[in-house]
Order: structure tokens, then sequence, then C-alpha cells
């Protein structure tokens, strides 16, 4: 069977209606089955909280309604699902050897709800162009949508942080946030490019540099701290920000995870991992030994090193820069939760499970 493409997936309803990153994304969780001719693919297949479509041969369907239909792949009826929640036929039959592709319902529904919300609703100030939300790499990634920082906001809720963020024109070499200073906004980068960096003995180090649809600002704004680096603009460009007050009710208080020390180690005895974002000297002191250290300033980084189908709890002295990791990870699709308190709210060090 020939690997499956983008162009495949165009022409399929609902999948027609997405942009092409989003269906590049929805690659990676297709399924391509092959059944004989002769046989019916409905038995014997778990198609259950699937979305099915006929992609190659003839199929003759008998309808839930009466009557029967003959498919065949790649026109006409075909490019609607065969089987789709409760609409499933009585019965089918491969007239000819068959190829389906089937993929999870759940995340192609979040991902069609975001989408459509994303055409539809445009920030506050909407001097220049309208923003085109679809390509915010950074807020509407799959894994971000499906798993990370905006999979746990209810559906009712999207329309009004959409409408919540203001654009905003800066110019280059603009400073957009001061190392030091409180944080009052999260960002993204709706165009331009954005340098990041850090005062180390007096000496400003270059860390990062962030593109069109990338994210920055929020590690101040779950930690409750000061901003712990510098960005400003390497060209010009327009950011889209939203205000600390709506980042923290928004997408701070449904994301961040919390456990206290009982349920930590319950979960890290059914597979779970500590991670530990404190500086390697305050690990190598008193941290737990089985923790994977990676301070916080790494954690953006490092993230792409994590296996994202194992959990991860994430500590800290107490707790600021723990919320402020877990948050980064869960934004990168990772399934990371806090520990409450930090090492603070325990006496002594962690103990091994």
């Amino acid at each position: 069977m020939d690997p499956l493409a983008i162009q495949q997936l165009e022409h399929l309803h609902p999948l027609s209606s997405l942009g092409s990153e989003s269906l590049r994304e929805l690659l990676s969780i297709c399924q391509l089955n092959q059944f004989p001719r002769n046989v019916d693919p409905l038995r014997g297949t778990d198609w259950s909280g699937r979305v099915v479509y006929l992609m190659r041969g003839q199929l003759k369907v008998e309808l839930q309604e009466g009557g029967v239909r003959v498919l065949v792949g790649g026109h006409g009826q075909s490019n609607f699902p065969v089987m789709r929640g409760t609409n499933v036929p009585n019965s089918t039959k491969a007239i000819t050897d068959v190829d389906f592709l089937s993929l999870p319902e759940d995340p192609l529904d979040i991902i069609l709800t975001w989408d459509q919300l994303a055409i539809s609703k445009q920030p506050q100030s909407e001097a220049g162009k309208p923003t085109d939300w679809r390509m915010m790499s950074g807020m509407f990634a799959f894994s971000n949508l499906t798993e990370g920082a905006f999979a746990s906001m209810p559906p009712e809720n999207i329309q009004s942080l959409l409408e919540k963020f203001n654009r905003v024109a800066v110019k280059r070499n603009e400073t957009i946030i001061r190392q030091g200073d409180i944080g009052d906004y999260y960002y993204l980068i709706e165009s331009g490019r954005c340098k990041v960096s850090r005062l180390v003995a007096g000496t400003p180090v270059q860390l990062a540099e962030l593109k069109e649809g990338d994210a920055f600002g929020e590690e101040a704004l779950v930690a409750d701290t000061s901003r712990n680096a510098t960005v400003s603009m390497k060209t010009d460009g327009v950011l889209l920000r939203l205000a600390k007050a709506d980042f923290v009710e928004m997408l701070r208080a449904p994301l961040l995870k919390k456990l206290n020390a009982i349920e930590a180690e319950q979960q890290i005895a059914a597979g779970a991992m500590w991670i530990d974002v404190r500086f390697p000297a305050e690990y190598q002191h008193d941290g737990h030994p089985g923790a994977i250290n990676i301070p916080l300033n790494d954690v953006r980084q490092a993230a792409a090193s994590l296996d994202p189908s194992k959990a991860y709890i994430v500590y800290c002295q107490t707790g600021r820069r723990s919320s402020a990791a877990a948050f980064l990870l869960s934004q990168r699709g990772i399934h990371a939760a806090v520990l409450a308190g930090g090492m603070k709210s325990r006496t002594g060090n962690l103990e091994s499970v």
C-alpha cells in the first residue's frame, strides 16, 4: 500500500474544510487497512470511536434505513465516512480488494471545532489584515489542542479566549518584555521574529529566536514571578497578547493539575516519573534519586526528548518553578502534573516508592 498523502485527505468530508497544516498533522493518527474481496470489513475489526473511509476498491453497503449502495473508492459518496459514530451500516461486502482509512473521532472533532471558531473570531483592534489563527503554530499545534495547553478548555470558552487577544504592531529592536519585570501578558507572534536573551554576570546572552506562530511570556504568569528573560523584536511584526487575568482564568487554571504527596507517590508507583526543575546543585543536594533533572530554563528544549506516552510529576522547592515547567510541558503534549507545594511542603527528601 502506498504511503498516505495530504492530497488524499483533501477530498474527504469533513476533512476537506481543514488547511494543509492541520491535514499534515492528522496524517500521524490515520490508519490504513486492506481487506480482500468477498469479506465484510465490519466484522472482526474494532472500528469503535473511529471515522472510516473507503479509499480504494468497490464496496457493497447495506444501509441502516434500508436499501443497498455500491461505493467506489475516491469517487462520490465514498468521500463521506462509511462509518462514523452511530452511523454504521448493517453490513458491507468487498466486491474487490479494498483499502480503508480510519482515524479517531475525538481528536478530529477537536481540530474541526477550533478550526471553525478560529475562522470566525478575530482579536480586538483589528487594524490591518485579519488574523488567521490557524497559522499560530504555538497555539494550534495538533498536540497542543488534543493534549496540551488548550485541550482542557471547555469548547464554550474558545470564542471568549480568541476575543480577548489584542493585536499590537511592534517595531524592530522594540523590547516586549524585560528581565526582572512583573509578568503582565501572554504573547503569540502573528508576524515577525523575536530574540530571547538573559543577563548572565551582567552580559546579555541570546538564548533563542522565536518565529511566527510561537508563544512566549507564559512562565512568569504561571509561576506568578518576575520575567526571567528579555524578549525584543528582531524585525518589525505584529503580536497578539492576552492579559494576565484572562490567561490565568482561561488557560492556567484548567491546565495545571496539582497532586498532593500521596497522590504523586501513587502515580509514581503506577509508572509515572519525577522531573526536578531546580538547578543541578539543588537536585544533587536533596532531590529524589530517581528524578530527571531538567532546570526550568532548559524545559523548552528538553521537552522533545521526553516520552509523550508517559506521565511526569514535576517538582521544585515551593511549586512555583514546577508550575511553570508543567505548563510548558503540557503545551508541548507532555502529560505533566505538579507536586503541590513542592519539596517545601514535605518533611525530608522525596522518598522512592
